[in-house]
């Protein structure tokens, strides 16, 4: 134990820190109690250089002296500071002769008491343990200041006033490592800079260990430095010198910590993700809920976990790396953690996503055990929020099943993450490699139920994608599948998105069979969610063929059901097709007081794709009212909501109900290059109804600039795809 009455030098190259700084130099013990601040963080954040630039700029306030005393609750080889020793040692250097020093800790901290009353003294605690090792240390009455600095965050230590101190801002580790590199970067130089002290995890001491490297070598280059530590197999050793190591820095927390935290703190670097709560804690560890909540809250308390957001649990990166190198040691026990953990995800994503499809999708074949304890999701709000915020940790928890082979959890957890991905998008490319992943999985190690399921999703998903040739064929297969098992079910889901798609490539009639087909078996296995949700796609179809009686009369039966079955997106989807139908009609006032009431249950619930088309719908209403600008406005916001989830079809919709606006606002270049663009997705997608208007819409936008004959010509070609579709051009253009 060292007693000092200088303070240490400080530290030429202390960066950032500005906030931090203004908030401890503030702190000057003038009121009416001693002032006492505590500095905590995870292991080298640099709370101790901190507290010495403070302690030296606070120095000249307190004249009556500037004590620093290290406390060791965590040095290598050296036990935890006596305060008895220390208050021993204190009163010492005060005069007080050793003989006149007390026995007892009681008698010593009142003599220091006493001794300190009346004077200005800055005491710096440095690796402070507890709570019970600083308070006997304590002066007792107002003039002093005291910091101190711990790994623990010291909830106990009455009137304290705390100051957590987490890593480096992005711009201050970069400055950090120039400096102890004794380098200036060069423009060349400073992505690779960035790139280091990332993978540092802008950690001061990292940054520092690995710049000190470099700074001996002043030959090297800054990006192939980076490089060859970005390719480090053993990155925590690497940031080593003398007896100055990150991972020893570590092990002094870790090995400080009860064995079943230990454990805890192992597993959760097995997390595929980057964050858990409790119920996923719980499952990893195998432990009840209670227990994992409270050992979660005493990592936080420690500094070895962050608390991002509440309830919410974090590694650092180099924390995370370090408990992998302790897993290593026990590959057995923790692979079944891992699968515990899978399991857990799995079982609650698919229970969530019962809450937000409006299909009803078939559990998995394979049903691992429910987990021991997890959220109450009976809510489609709950489940909802829970998936949208498990959404990340869940994607990362089917690529680990796929990395690692695990075939059926790759398979099951990718089924469960439909739904939100259907609801929520975006529907693009990586979303698609991921379950072309589980198609490649399920062919040959899915129970066949497994394969067809893993089959619809996909189709379902290019449906969504607008890649309408690549749906039919996929479902198709899973048609053929559902139809040799006989899974009336998974027929029916299947006829109801190949309804769909006849529809948007403008077949209405064998729409209607398809789906027409869907609703009898939906009847016969007794779902009454397939069979409101047939209902309503047979009322819209009606609509589209002129007989509106009959569509409205599918589509309050549809209503109907959806409302007792409590399913507010079907609901508000059933209201949409209603808001179509008094549209069709010409009742403007019905239809944009039931698509409002559509658009507030989407916005209530989530439903994004739901609502952009509420917007469409709505300018449409506000463009037959002769409201051009509130139109055109609504149209922006439903295109904006379409492009973002990835529907390519609506996009071209909305560009084609633009054009017909823009037409009617005299704005006919406008018009054409919007029609243009509706054009070419169309055409990406063979969208033929969408093409056909597409064209229409253009040869208007030609008539209205002056060229007849190029309208002509693109008429003619919408005309011929009107006649292959059944249907008949929307306006009349006098050619």
């Amino acid at each position: 134990m060292t007693v000092l009455q200088t303070l240490p030098r400080d530290v030429a190259a202390f960066t950032g820190r500005e906030d931090e700084l203004e908030h401890l130099t503030r702190a000057t013990g003038a009121g009416e109690a001693i002032a006492i601040h505590t500095v905590d963080g995870m292991p080298g954040v640099g709370k101790t250089t901190l507290a010495i630039r403070a302690a030296n700029l606070l120095a000249p306030r307190f004249p009556d002296g500037q004590l620093f005393i290290r406390l060791h609750a965590h040095t290598d080889g050296q036990l935890p500071t006596d305060p008895a020793d220390v208050l021993a040692a204190l009163l010492a250097s005060r005069g007080i002769l050793p003989e006149l020093i007390p026995r007892s800790l009681e008698e010593r901290a009142a003599m220091w008491r006493d001794h300190a009353a009346g004077k200005k003294i800055l005491l710096v605690l440095d690796d402070a343990a507890d709570n019970a090792q600083i308070e006997p240390l304590l002066p007792g009455v107002p003039g002093c200041l005291v910091l101190v600095t711990s790994r623990r965050r010291l909830v106990a230590l009455d009137g304290a006033s705390p100051l957590p101190l987490r890593v480096l801002r992005p711009d201050a580790a970069t400055q950090l490592f120039s400096r102890l590199a004794h380098r200036t970067p060069t423009p060349a130089d400073a992505s690779a800079v960035t790139r280091a002290v990332l993978l540092c995890g802008h950690l001061p001491l990292a940054i520092a260990l690995l710049a000190g490297r470099l700074a001996h070598h002043p030959t090297w280059s800054i990006p192939a430095f980076t490089d060859e530590f970005a390719a480090a197999q053993n990155r925590l050793g690497e940031l080593e010198a003398g007896d100055r190591a990150v991972r020893t820095a570590f092990d002094l927390s870790y090995n400080d910590l009860p064995p079943t935290r230990q454990r805890l703190f192992r597993r959760l670097g097995l997390h595929p993700g980057t964050d858990t709560d409790a119920y996923a804690a719980a499952a990893l560890d195998n432990i009840p809920l209670h227990q994992a909540r409270l050992e979660l809250r005493a990592l936080y308390t420690d500094h070895l976990i962050d608390e991002p957001v509440p309830g919410r649990y974090r590694l650092h990166d180099l924390l995370r790396a370090y408990t992998q190198t302790l897993t290593a040691q026990d590959p057995l026990q923790d692979r079944n953690a891992t699968i515990r953990l899978l399991n857990y995800y799995q079982h609650t994503a698919h229970t969530a996503g019962l809450h937000i499809t409006r299909t009803p999708r078939p559990g998995p074949t394979t049903k691992p055990a429910a987990p021991a304890a997890s959220p109450d999701l009976k809510s489609r709000s709950r489940a909802l929020s829970w998936l949208r915020t498990e959404r990340s940790n869940l994607t990362a928890c089917v690529q680990y099943a796929a990395l690692q082979q695990l075939h059926t959890l790759s398979i099951t957890l990718t089924a469960a993450l439909t739904p939100l991905h259907r609801h929520d998008g975006p529907w693009d490319d990586t979303l698609l490699a991921l379950h072309r992943t589980a198609i490649s999985t399920a062919e040959h190690h899915a129970t066949p139920s497994e394969y067809a399921l893993a089959l619809w999703d996909l189709g379902d998903l290019h449906l969504a994608q607008g890649d309408f040739p690549q749906a039919a064929q996929v479902l198709g297969q899973a048609l053929t599948r559902y139809r040799a098992l006989g899974n009336r079910l998974g027929e029916a889901n299947t006829l109801q998105c190949l309804g769909y798609l006849h529809h948007v490539q403008g077949d209405v009639p064998q729409a209607a069979h398809l789906i027409s087909q869907a609703l009898a078996h939906y009847r016969a296995v007794g779902n009454q969610l397939g069979e409101a949700d047939t209902l309503q796609g047979l009322g819209y179809l009606r609509r589209v063929q002129g007989d509106f009686p009959g569509a409205s009369q599918l589509l309050d039966q549809a209503l109907t059901r959806f409302r007792t079955l409590g399913n507010g997106l079907g609901e508000a989807n059933t209201l949409q097709d209603l808001g179509r139908l008094h549209l069709a009609q010409g009742d403007l006032t019905q239809a944009a007081q039931v698509l409002d009431q559509a658009l507030a249950i989407n916005r209530v619930i989530g439903a994004r794709h739901g609502e952009a088309k509420d917007l469409q719908l709505l300018g449409s209403v506000q463009h037959a009212s002769h409201k051009h600008e509130a139109a055109a406005f609504l149209l922006r916001q439903a295109a904006v909501l379409l492009k973002s989830l990835g529907d390519r079809h609506g996009v071209a919709e909305t560009l084609n109900l633009t054009g017909s606006l823009l037409i009617d606002m005299k704005r006919p270049q406008d018009a054409l290059d919007t029609y243009r663009e509706a054009l070419d997705i169309a055409r990406t997608i063979s969208a033929s109804l969408d093409e056909a208007h597409a064209l229409e819409g253009a040869a208007r936008s030609h008539l209205a600039l002056g060229a007849p004959g190029q309208a002509l010509l693109l008429l003619r070609d919408a005309e011929t795809l009107y006649r292959d579709l059944n249907r008949v051009p929307e306006v009349d253009l006098g050619l």
